[in-house]
């Protein structure tokens, strides 16, 4: 996934239910807020989405009816490996891939054990390749079921096959990023960072946009960040908008994606809080800290509207 402008891709949140079943309704609407905030894809069936709390049926199901909504506006990633004989999961590959997805992404951790060398890793993955002729592919440095991280090195020579396009990447290290970049420039490809706290950092060094979990509370915060990055004469909004990520990460990470659904409770979405992952209690505290969080954001929105 390729585009000439920065873009966001968002971790796509799941909206359940309050018997636990997935609500296509809500994810309808959810997937349109997306869209009208300005996303340039959108990532499905990922960990916000609780992907492992899933069926496979319902892993697919909730994509074909994604695309079915984002109807070719913005292409549709979503993650298509989990845990299997790799058989098993070159065949899941390919049904995601004809749900309408324009790329398939593979988990890292779960081609290889945590033990096991990045030689092995690459085995499996040519394997994963020669599996599956003609398919996209993507790869997630998801944190479950252990955050394997790719060297640039790595990533270089599988982007080099042609047929990897996507990477989100979680390293939380802007030299490794760089580098990354470095070793993947001239292909059709792109590198989304997932991480807010050297996102501006990150997009001027050629990364084509940004994937993370804070775009699930204000999305169109993100995309402004990434049309604006790069703007000198607003410089110290962007700094600001930075600045306010960094300072409230602790409060969007914590019990999410609990905490993401509250906060787009509170900005009107229809959306239950309802979570199948076990992600703890979401007490008054945390509560407090979200809707102050939403009033900081109100403030700062209103402030970009006056410059933007």
């Amino acid at each position: 996934m390729q585009h000439s402008a920065k873009g966001f891709i968002p971790v796509m949140l799941m909206p359940f239910q309050s018997d636990g079943q997935i609500d296509y309704p809500a994810l309808t609407r959810l997937t349109e807020m997306y869209l009208k905030a300005g996303a340039a894809g959108l990532f499905a069936n990922c960990l916000s989405s609780e992907m492992f709390e899933l069926s496979a049926e319902e892993r697919l199901q909730s994509i074909r009816h994604i695309v079915d909504v984002a109807a070719g506006e913005v292409p549709v990633v979503a993650t298509g490996t989990f845990a299997g004989p790799l058989t098993e999961q070159a065949d899941f590959v390919k049904q995601v891939y004809a749900a309408g997805t324009e790329a398939v992404i593979v988990i890292t951790g779960l081609l290889a054990r945590q033990e096991e060398s990045d030689a092995v890793f690459n085995e499996r993955f040519h394997r994963l390749l020669d599996s599956t002729a003609g398919v996209p592919l993507g790869f997630y440095e998801c944190p479950e079921p252990y955050k394997r991280v790719l060297s640039a090195e790595q990533l270089g020579q599988f982007v080099g096959t042609g047929r990897v396009t996507y990477h989100k990447d979680t390293c939380l290290d802007i030299e490794q990023i760089q580098a990354k970049l470095a070793a993947t420039q001239g292909h059709r490809f792109g590198l989304y960072d997932a991480y807010m706290g050297h996102a501006v950092e990150s997009l001027r060094a050629g990364a084509a946009g940004l994937s993370c979990i804070q775009g699930n509370f204000f999305p169109e915060l993100i995309v402004w960040l990434c049309r604006n990055y790069d703007n000198a004469s607003l410089r110290a909004e962007v700094d600001e908008v930075q600045d306010f990520f960094i300072k409230n990460m602790g409060v969007m990470h914590d019990v999410y994606p609990t905490v993401a659904k509250y906060s787009l409770k509170q900005r009107g979405v229809d959306i239950s809080t309802f979570t199948r992952r076990k992600v703890g209690d979401f007490t008054s505290t945390i509560r407090a800290g979200v809707e102050a969080l939403y009033g900081d954001y109100s403030v700062l929105s209103r402030n970009l509207e006056l410059v933007a």
